[in-house]
């Protein structure tokens, strides 16, 4: 996926966006998504929830295996959580084909994610769902 790709499949990105997620990086098979953990993430232990975790690296794994034509979409995931984020923290979500390693200000890894898509030929009114988790 080249940029101008991403940034088309991010304008209509809503839950990303809204999130505040942002796309750094975005090559082939590849991509590096950003978000800072705000206090409506937060769960009742003052950390982030882990479903905001898994929708950053899921996103991530979205752009990076949407690099063709047709469409990619997310099949099953899992994801360990290794150390908790706080409100406050900019976390990384690195992706590389169907891996994603989530880190807390570049440094220090939170989480890692291990995704499965399948390509699908699709209308056009599915494909414009794809961008933030669906790979």
């Amino acid at each position: 996926m080249n940029r101008a790709d991403a940034d088309a499949l991010y304008a209509k990105d809503t839950a990303c966006k809204s999130l505040g997620i942002t796309i750094d990086e975005v090559g082939p098979g590849s991509a590096v998504l950003r978000m800072r953990v705000t206090e409506v993430m937060a769960n009742s232990h003052g950390r982030a929830h882990d479903g905001y975790l898994f929708l950053l690296a899921d996103a991530a794994f979205a752009y990076a295996g949407n690099v063709t034509s047709q469409a990619s979409l997310a099949q099953s995931a899992q994801v360990t959580f290794l150390n908790p984020a706080v409100v406050g923290d900019v976390l990384l979500a690195e992706a590389r084909e169907q891996d994603v390693t989530v880190s807390r200000n570049g440094a220090g890894i939170i989480a890692e994610f291990h995704g499965h898509g399948v390509t699908v030929v699709s209308p056009p009114a599915l494909t414009a769902r794809i961008p933030c988790g669906m790979v």
